[in-house]
């Protein structure tokens, strides 16, 4: 008996999940089909014109414009942004920098100051012991 391997797919919300793009945004022929590891190996190593300029301008999906903001999801969501946003309008909200938004970066760095606080005495427990 011969086995045969076919090749792993995944569907389009989880391959542009992946390339770290909003699939609204991407071609028809990308929704409506299937991705092939392969294929997303290539997208990745080779992207095509559309995927460059998704990258580029947008637009972005909440984890990207959360990073980009330089706030979480949750921060995201409490200050009423709720829909993929541009590189344009992301650069417009950096320069307007609205209260919630501040709020939301201090928060953030809190909460990255607070885990690395943690890491270090983990770490430092972890030598003692």
């Amino acid at each position: 008996m011969t086995s045969h391997q076919s090749a792993q797919t995944m569907k389009p919300a989880t391959a542009a999940k992946k390339l770290g793009v909003y699939l609204p945004a991407t071609p028809a022929e990308f929704q409506q089909g299937s991705v092939s590891r392969t294929e997303l190996d290539e997208l990745q190593a080779n992207p095509p014109e559309w995927l460059r300029e998704l990258r580029h301008n947008g637009p972005h999906p909440r984890p990207v414009v959360a990073a980009k903001l330089g706030v979480s999801i949750s921060g995201l969501a409490r200050g009423g942004v709720t829909e993929a946003l541009t590189t344009e309008q992301i650069e417009a909200l950096k320069s307007e920098m609205p209260e919630w938004l501040a709020k939301e970066r201090a928060t953030q760095a809190e909460v990255r100051k607070e885990a690395a606080r943690l890491k270090q005495r983990d770490a430092e427990r972890a030598d003692s012991a």
